[in-house]
């Protein structure tokens, strides 16, 4: 790869709406969620998770994402992204004008089986049918799951990541791919090496993106990683929210906060404002029945006044 360009601009996707938020077992408040995109919004992040269609049986916390949907709609410059594991569920989303839609499928047999109940070869004949429906005008994202390893049958191979995305890529090569590290078990390396090995076999997918949790303790290193392979998009979750009910043992999801502060310390432009960011994590991390991470947060709180950031 050539020498780092410090000045290459990042986004982050805020997913703690979705992946954060639906582990709680405690209802939040409709209203409340509204007003945590907002907030995050105005901190400067363009692109939120904000829910999923999914089964309310599933996944209750999550089965007031239609309201959520129309509540933030109006909002100038949010791009507000929906998450949904079939076909079916992709057409509720675009019923309901979804601005954009993520498709998410597992690369392991046992975790895709375990999630929706269908082979990952079942799944890839829903999203090719999905993805002929999206109009050109919506943006679609895939997400690999388990794409490093999965918490039923351990580390999963590139080869067999490479040979999934040899029958999705075909369908939307324009759809931004997130490779995801669902247990939070990968390790730099393995981070490089997948992501090297995919963008050098699909060089027509022009948006990659890179999904990651904090189990380890390795998450902004795996981000960091994904970068030096020319990863540009990554998502995080405010408060470091997360712990996929899908996935046993996965802790939260890499925390924005934690991202956007060693990019901006990187030079490396991401549109945050850090101090109302961390506000909302914050309170995102004080949410009942949340399961928070990250290190920013303190490190911020803690600081002399006189210490910049």
């Amino acid at each position: 790869m050539s020498p780092l360009n410090r000045r290459t601009a990042v986004e982050i996707v805020e997913v703690a709406p979705r992946d954060g938020f639906q582990p709680i077992g405690p209802f939040i408040k409709t209203a409340a969620k509204i007003d945590f995109v907002r907030r995050l919004h105005a901190a400067g992040l363009r692109r939120i998770e904000i829910g999923s269609f999914v089964s309310a049986a599933a996944v209750p916390q999550l089965a007031d994402t239609p309201a959520v949907l129309d509540a933030v709609r109006g909002e100038a410059g949010l791009l507000s992204q929906i998450l949904v594991p079939t076909e079916r569920r992709g057409a509720d989303a675009l019923a309901a004008r979804a601005p954009m839609v993520a498709y998410v499928l597992s690369v392991s047999e046992a975790h895709n089986r375990n999630n929706v109940r269908r082979t990952p070869a079942e799944s890839a004949g829903d999203y090719a049918r999905l993805a002929a429906r999206v109009p050109a005008e919506v943006p679609l994202r895939l997400n690999l799951a388990t794409a490093f390893d999965c918490p039923f049958a351990g580390r999963v191979e590139p080869a067999a990541v490479l040979a999934l995305l040899d029958q999705l890529v075909p369908h939307r090569p324009d759809a931004e791919i997130c490779l995801c590290d669902t247990t939070g078990r990968a390790v730099p390396d393995e981070m490089r090496r997948l992501f090297g090995e995919a963008m050098a076999r699909f060089p027509k997918v022009r948006h990659w993106a890179m999904h990651g949790h904090d189990t380890y303790g390795l998450g902004l290193a795996n981000v960091f990683a994904a970068y030096e392979e020319g990863v540009r998009v990554f998502d995080g979750a405010a408060g470091g929210l997360g712990g996929c009910p899908f996935a046993p043992g996965a802790t939260g999801n890499v925390a924005t906060e934690d991202v956007a502060w060693m990019f901006a310390r990187m030079g490396v432009e991401t549109g945050i404002d850090m101090e109302a960011l961390s506000r909302v994590a914050e309170d995102a991390a004080r949410l009942p029945g949340a399961q928070s991470g990250g290190r920013v947060r303190e490190a911020l709180r803690s600081r002399p006044a006189t210490c910049a950031a």
